[in-house]
């Protein structure tokens, strides 16, 4: 079963996360592989830092890598680069699995900052 970016049409909030980011796209019958930085995280995209520039539109996959647990994790999500800036690409997800969704969402949980009065 997968989860489509489609399934949840609410605004999504946006959360600073900075961990490293592989990048797979697609290009033509070739796939670039590239490395960055993440910098903000929602349960509809990612945007990732990163000197590599990439035409909206662009399929590819996004892996994160999580750590500080006993066993690694790593969130797959099949996505699209929708747009880039001079310090990165901004990518949306387009699929993933339950099991990366459900931690997806307790990152962008963990990491919201409530507001104070």
């Amino acid at each position: 079963m997968t989860v489509s970016h489609q399934d949840d049409r609410r605004k999504h909030l946006r959360v600073d996360f900075s961990t490293r980011i592989q990048v797979i796209v697609g290009l033509d019958d070739a796939q670039v592989n590239l490395e960055g930085s993440s910098k903000d995280l929602s349960l509809r995209g990612i945007f990732v830092i990163t000197d590599k520039r990439f035409t909206p539109g662009s399929r590819c996959v996004v892996k994160i890598c999580l750590t500080g647990s006993l066993e690694k994790i790593e969130l797959v999500m099949e996505a699209t680069v929708v747009r880039q800036t001079s310090k990165g690409i901004g990518i949306v997800f387009d699929s993933m699995d339950v099991e990366t969704y459900s931690h997806l969402k307790k990152i962008v949980q963990y990491n919201q900052i409530e507001d104070i009065d």
